[in-house]
């Protein structure tokens, strides 16, 4: 795979955003690494990548960002598009479109075949904070340098609020 957390870095480098990177041990759960970064888990971005079947014929990639104390809503994104149906995708397919392992995958879109959403939710942070192409690295930056960039299609995507004690083992960032 190709080093996204460069490409990312150089992306929000030439875009003049304002960032910074935080080392850790490595994690993909959303969970677990807040509590490691020291943010809030709202303030966190989960991102995961669903297969919609437009049609028997046309199926399209969505990067679907959510806060982290957020599930994905399929249902709500499947609605959204009129679509035949929907799925996660599948990892192998999820790795290659992001170049990432599952649970790095930060949410921007390298491939022109995988288009970023964003639930409205994501907007009630000043600062995002997401792991960055790597399970070892995170970046914190400002919300609106975040949308600027990555110009995400606005699509309630996020479900219901995930308890204190619910594990997110499905739903790594």
């Amino acid at each position: 795979m190709s080093d996204i957390h460069e490409a990312l870095r150089g992306l929000l480098d030439r875009e003049g955003a304002a960032y910074r990177v935080l080392e850790h041990q490595p994690e993909g759960r959303t969970e677990l690494i807040t509590k490691i970064r020291g943010n809030r888990l709202e303030q966190a971005i989960k991102s995961i990548v669903v297969q919609v079947r437009i049609s028997k014929k046309e199926n399209r990639y969505y990067l679907a960002n959510v806060p982290g104390d957020c599930r994905v809503d399929l249902d709500s994104i499947k609605s959204h598009f009129g679509a035949a149906g929907i799925g996660i995708a599948q990892r192998e397919k999820a790795e290659a479109l992001t170049g990432c392992v599952i649970g790095s995958i930060p949410p921007f879109s390298f491939s022109d075949q995988l288009i970023v959403l964003a639930d409205p939710l994501i907007q009630k942070n000043e600062e995002v904070v997401f792991n960055a192409g790597r399970l070892d690295r995170s970046i914190f930056m400002k919300l609106e340098d975040y949308v600027r960039i990555a110009k995400p299609q606005w699509v309630k995507c996020a479900a219901h609020v995930i308890a204190k004690s619910e594990t997110t083992r499905q739903s790594p960032d």
